[in-house]
C-alpha cells in the first residue's frame, strides 16, 4: 500500500515542500530510504522503527521503501521522523487519510519512546508552508511560538506522535495554538549597555554616529584599553528599530544556524557577533560539511566586530570581501548553491603596532618602522578599500575618566540615527538600498555632487595628504552621511572636511 504525507526541508533561508512516499509491499522484511538524504535522514529508520513501536502501534514486518521528494535537493536533519512514521501508519491502515492531511505538513524529530523534540529552521519553513497555501503543520510544543510569528496558518503543537495520531482519526484532538502577535514583536530597547558608560572619546562616539547613521563600516586603530571593544560593543544601541520584515529575517537565518534563544520566537534587537580571531573561513563566512551561517550572516542586519584585527588569518579575511561588496554569501555544493544575507555593519578594532604604544604621546614605542609596517600589513588594501571610516582611538586622561559631568545617552543618540536613516530611505525608495554606504559608483555620482569649493578642497587633500585613489568614492559617501545628519540637502565644506579625516590609513 501506498501514503503520502507532506513535510518541509529548507535550501539556504527558504523552506521547501517535501513530498514522504511510503511504499509497503510484500517481500523480505526491508526498510529503504531514497531521495538524497543525509545521515540524519537515514539514520531515521530506527529512531521510527522504535517509536512506533513504543508508542503502542504495530510495525509491520514487509518491504518498506520511502521516498523523499523532490529526489534531487538534499533532505538534512532530523524533523522527517515524524512524516515518515505517519506515512507508514496511514499505509498500514492504522492511521485515516483524508483531507486534513492532504492539507497539512508534520515536521518533528522522534524520540524513541514516540515523543517529538525540537527542530531547528521552523520559521523559514512555516513561511514556505504558508506560500504554498498548506493549510496546517503539525510540529514539536517547543516550535509553536517560532511557528506562530506566522500569520494565516493553523498550528498544531503536539508532544508525541501518538497525539498526532489521535488527533488525526478523530479521538482526542490537539488545541489550536494561537499567539499574541503583538507582544511577539515588541521591540525591547533595554540593553545592559550605554554609550553613556563611555568617559571621554567624544571624537570616537561621534565617528560611531557617523558610521550608525549611513551604515558605514569602520576601523578603530589605538593602543590596548583606550576603550575601542567597549565603543563597539555599545553600537546596537544606536542603531535604528529593526522592522518586522528585518526582524523575520534575521529569526530565520538564526533558526536556520540552531542559535535561537529559547523562548525568543522573534528576534528585534539587532545582532551583535564578535568571533574570535582564531575562527575558520566556514565559521565566519558559512558552509561546513553540512552547510550554515556564519557569523556574517548572524550579523545580517546588525554589527559584526572583529577585534585585533591583524591577528585573524589572512585567508579569513581575505574571504570577507566578496559579502561586504555583495551583501550576500553564496556557498556552492555539488548538489546545490545556498545563498545567505550578509548585510551587516562591520567594526574592526586594531592596536596600530605589535607593543600597542605607537599612538600613545605618553608611552614608548618598542617597535621598528618596519615591524610596525609588517604587523599592519596584514590587512589588505582591497579589504581597506571596504571600509569607510579609520579611527585613531587614543586613551583618555585621569581627569577624564574621573569627570561627573554626565555622557549623551544612547537612546538621544539613536533618535538623530533614525532621523537621518529616514532621510535616505525617502531619497533612495525603490532602489533596493537602504543607506548611503550601499550607494554605487554611478549613484554617488548622482547623490553627492560637489561645489567648486568643495571640489577644490577634495583636490588639495589628495595632493597634500597622499591620498589614495581608493578614498574618493568613500570620503563622498561618508560626507552624504554627514550632511544628512545636519539635514542639509547639498554636501558643504564642513562635511568634506570631516569625512576626510576619517582616512587616515589611506595615505601613502
Amino acid at each position: 500500500m501506498l501514503s503520502k504525507i507532506k513535510s518541509l526541508g529548507l535550501m539556504g533561508i527558504d523552506g521547501y515542500v517535501v513530498l514522504v512516499e511510503t511504499d509497503i509491499s510484500n517481500g523480505l522484511p526491508s526498510f529503504d530510504m531514497v531521495g538524497l538524504g543525509d545521515t540524519a535522514v537515514k539514520e531515521s529508520k530506527e529512531r521510527v522503527r522504535a517509536a512506533i513501536k513504543n508508542a503502542g502501534f504495530k510495525f509491520h514486518i514487509n518491504r518498506i521503501t520511502v521516498n523523499l521528494a523532490p529526489a534531487d535537493k538534499k533532505k538534512e536533519g532530523s524533523a522527517f521522523d515524524l512524516p515518515i512514521a505517519l506515512g507508514i501508519l496511514a499505509a498500514t491502515g492504522q492511521l485515516k487519510v483524508d483531507d486534513i492531511i492532504e492539507n497539512s505538513v508534520f515536521l518533528g524529530e522522534l524520540s524513541l519512546d514516540g515523543g517529538i523534540k525540537p527542530v531547528r529552521g521552523i520559521l523559514p519553513m512555516t513561511i514556505s508552508a504558508k506560500e504554498n497555501a498548506i493549510e496546517n503543520i503539525f510540529l514539536p510544543v517547543e516550535n509553536a511560538d517560532e511557528a506562530a510569528v506566522v500569520s494565516g496558518i493553523n498550528i498544531y503543537p503536539a508532544k508525541s506522535i501518538k497525539d498526532v495520531v489521535n488527533h488525526l482519526n478523530g479521538i482526542e484532538r490537539i488545541e489550536k495554538y494561537i499567539a499574541d502577535k503583538e507582544n511577539i514583536f515588541k521591540y525591547n530597547i533595554s540593553y545592559d549597555v550605554d554609550f553613556s558608560d563611555v568617559k571621554g572619546q567624544q571624537a570616537v562616539k561621534r565617528a560611531l554616529e557617523v558610521a550608525a547613521s549611513g551604515g558605514h563600516n569602520c576601523l578603530m586603530v589605538g593602543g590596548p584599553g583606550c576603550g575601542k571593544t567597549m565603543i563597539a560593543r555599545r553600537l546596537p544601541t544606536i542603531l535604528p528599530s529593526m522592522t518586522f520584515e528585518e526582524a523575520l529575517e534575521v529569526t530565520k537565518i538564526h533558526s536556520i544556524a540552531g542559535v535561537l534563544p529559547e523562548k525568543t520566537p522573534l528576534i528585534t534587537q539587532r545582532p551583535f557577533r564578535a568571533p574570535h580571531y582564531t575562527i575558520s573561513t566556514a565559521s565566519l563566512i558559512g558552509g561546513g560539511r553540512i552547510p550554515k551561517p556564519g557569523e556574517i550572516s548572524l550579523a545580517h542586519y546588525g554589527v559584526l566586530f572583529l577585534d585585533e584585527l591583524p591577528e585573524f588569518n589572512k585567508n579569513v579575511l581575505e574571504a570577507l570581501r566578496q559579502p561586504l561588496e555583495d551583501g550576500v554569501v553564496t556557498i556552492s555544493r555539488v548538489n546545490a548553491t545556498l545563498t545567505y544575507p550578509a548585510r551587516s555593519t562591520l567594526i574592526c578594532a586594531a592596536n596600530p603596532c605589535k607593543c600597542g604604544n605607537f599612538l600613545e604621546p605618553a608611552k614608548e614605542c618598542t617597535c621598528t618602522p618596519k615591524q610596525i609596517q609588517q604587523y599592519f600589513g596584514k590587512i589588505s588594501g582591497p579589504l581597506l578599500d571596504r571600509i569607510d571610516l579609520h579611527i585613531e582611538v587614543s586613551s583618555i586622561s585621569y581627569k577624564e575618566l574621573d569627570s561627573k559631568e554626565e555622557s549623551e545617552k544612547s537612546q538621544d543618540i539613536r533618535k538623530r540615527v533614525n532621523r537621518t536613516r529616514k532621510i535616505q530611505q525617502e531619497r533612495y525608495k525603490g532602489l533596493n538600498i537602504y543607506s548611503n554606504a550601499e550607494l554605487s559608483h554611478s549613484m554617488i555620482k548622482k547623490y553627492c555632487k560637489l561645489d567648486d569649493k568643495c571640489k577644490s578642497i577634495l583636490e588639495n587633500a589628495f595632493e597634500k595628504l597622499g591620498l589614495s585613489a581608493r578614498a574618493h568614492g568613500k570620503i563622498l559617501k561618508v560626507a552624504r552621511t554627514i550632511a544628512d545628519m545636519e539635514e542639509s540637502q547639498y554636501i558643504k565644506a564642513n562635511h568634506l572636511l570631516e569625512a576626510i579625516q576619517y582616512r587616515s590609513l589611506d595615505r601613502k
